[in-house]
């Protein structure tokens, strides 16, 4: 299955995109996502960041199934001063 995967803020810098499309096996869930991301774009794999993410525009679980979710968005942990 297709994934469409929108990156955001810091994310979106170290992929050098803010959305791309990823292929999964129909199994998956975001965590095994999140790791073919680090495998397609090794930026993402270094950072020691775990970013909030959503499925189909509500907040998810990183366990949560990718069966039928259309699209995932990761958002880096916001800080604030």
């Amino acid at each position: 299955m297709t994934i469409e995967v929108r990156l955001f803020a810091s994310l979106a810098d170290a992929v050098g995109q803010r959305s791309l499309a990823v292929e999964m096996p129909a199994d998956s869930n975001v965590e095994q996502l999140w790791i073919e991301l680090g495998k397609l774009h090794p930026a993402l794999a270094k950072s020691k960041l775990r970013p909030l993410v959503a499925c189909d525009m509500e907040y998810a679980d990183w366990s949560d199934s990718l069966q039928g979710v259309k699209e995932v968005a990761f958002l880096p942990p916001v800080s604030g001063g």
